[in-house]
């Protein structure tokens, strides 16, 4: 049990940070800080590129996954369960849309 609550703190805490990275990407293009949003970019497509060498899946939740046999969408994690089931689709859009507010204000700037 406790592996699975460190796991589960771990992947939160995880979470948290690509989050954020996300959210700060449109801030730091509305800043004019197009390195600053270029590095929080390269963190989130370094991750994308891990879930995708896993199928689409957090190696996080196949260890969790070793230590309980729950598998609610939010098992692995400390989040509540309507925003595990959709967390891809929500900050899957909002990294798009980030993207592409960064790449309009940068166009705009070297006009």
């Amino acid at each position: 049990m406790r592996r699975l609550v460190a796991i589960k703190v771990l992947h939160t805490a995880i979470w948290f940070f690509f989050a954020a990275c996300i959210v700060a990407i449109p801030f730091a293009g509305a800043q004019r800080q197009f390195r600053w949003a270029a590095i929080l970019s390269g963190l989130v497509l370094v991750e994308c590129a891990i879930l995708a060498l896993n199928r689409g899946r957090c190696p996080l939740t196949d260890l969790a996954g070793r230590y309980t046999e729950a598998r609610a969408d939010n098992f692995d994690i400390y989040l509540p369960l309507w925003l595990a089931r959709h967390n891809k689709t929500i900050f899957g859009t909002l990294f798009v849309a980030g993207e592409l507010f960064v790449l309009g204000r940068w166009l705009i700037h070297w006009r």
